[in-house]
């Protein structure tokens, strides 16, 4: 594999935001539900220079400060070269991904995902999934338009291996999404 197909197999779990303080250490916009797990001394994250290049940084510091990570990283010593991380995407291989209890799912396992009714109608494909928790819902692409569906498991049916949502929900649930009415 080249260094951009394992980029994107990748998991994002923060991006840069800018530096802090003069010792190299960095803001981080947390895109993860583990930070006290991913961001923590001793830990490798991967980042993609300019260039092209990835390579794998090691956190030697981590903080939190009002809900935000503060990082240092391992050759990053001076304010000048933790200006240069600023916007960089920190990344894990997927294979460090957090388990997750039946019935939850990382955002990018469902993303792509052929979403289908009961009957085996085609319905579209899933563009990104909006919320957190009960309250989230996937943004469906289909040829009508944009359908919005609540990931309940009284509604959806996930198969992650096959990339697959079952959707059997309430009548009219398609109906209520502008362009799939008839």
């Amino acid at each position: 594999m080249t260094a951009d197909a394992d980029w994107d197999d990748m998991i994002l779990v923060g991006i840069v935001a800018r530096s802090h303080g003069n010792r190299g250490q960095v803001i981080v916009n947390a895109e993860t539900d583990f930070p006290e797990t991913r961001f923590r001394p001793g830990a490798r994250l991967f980042v993609r220079q300019a260039s092209g290049a990835v390579h794998a940084m090691h956190l030697t510091t981590a903080r939190f400060q009002q809900g935000r990570p503060i990082l240092g990283f391992e050759g990053i010593g001076s304010i000048d070269e933790a200006e240069r991380l600023a916007g960089a995407e920190l990344r894990v291989p997927a294979t460090e991904q957090e388990p997750l209890p039946p019935g939850v799912y990382y955002h990018h396992e469902l993303i792509g995902c052929e979403v289908v009714t009961a009957a085996g109608a085609a319905v579209g494909k899933v563009a990104s999934v909006d919320g957190a928790g009960a309250a989230s819902r996937l943004v469906v692409r289909s040829t009508r338009g944009e359908v919005l569906i609540p990931l309940a498991e009284e509604i959806c049916q996930v198969d992650v291996a096959a990339r697959r949502i079952t959707v059997t929900g309430p009548e009219g649930l398609l109906e209520v999404n502008g362009e799939w009415r008839e």
